[in-house]
């Protein structure tokens, strides 16, 4: 796969379904990804990189993702779901994105999620000029699901 991500969104959404992988599915839905091919890539903001909302895309793109979801089939159990990037005040250095999933509630996971991409930049030596962190949770009826995601985007990939 080669293309130039010039864009990223964050996006996240939570769901029942009828098994765990319809229960994902439903999920990744309700965050506006789930008639995308993600690819699961792991956590660094390319430099230069516009941070969007999340656009129409086109269906069955094959799209990079740093992604946090999590499953149960415990009636009452609370999920929660977390993604969140902080960049560097050189915006010619990359920045870092960060997934969070536990049994837990949405500030937690919003929490959790900030104390990590604080270490990342604190290792770095970086000063983070921006952060973002999105986040949901899902009280489970039968099946649920919790996802949150940052999607790396081309131009290629906006519908």
């Amino acid at each position: 796969m080669r293309k130039k991500v010039t864009m990223a969104a964050a996006t996240a959404g939570h769901a029942e379904g009828g098994s765990c992988l319809n229960a994902f599915d439903n999920a990744l839905l309700a965050a506006g990804i789930g008639n995308l091919n993600l690819v699961k890539v792991s956590s660094i903001v390319p430099p230069d990189v516009d941070i969007i909302e999340l656009p129409k895309l086109t269906a069955g793109a094959l799209v990079p993702a740093a992604y946090a979801a999590i499953t149960s089939d415990v009636p009452g159990q609370v999920l929660a779901a977390a993604v969140g990037y902080a960049l560097p005040d050189d915006p010619a250095k990359p920045g870092v994105i960060m997934e969070y999933h536990d049994r837990a509630d949405r500030q937690t996971a919003e929490r959790t999620t900030r104390e990590m991409l604080d270490e990342a930049f604190r290792v770095r030596g970086e000063t983070i000029r921006e952060v973002k962190v999105v986040a949901t949770e899902h009280t489970v009826l039968r099946v649920g699901c919790a996802v949150a995601a940052i999607v790396l985007l081309s131009d290629d990939d906006l519908a």
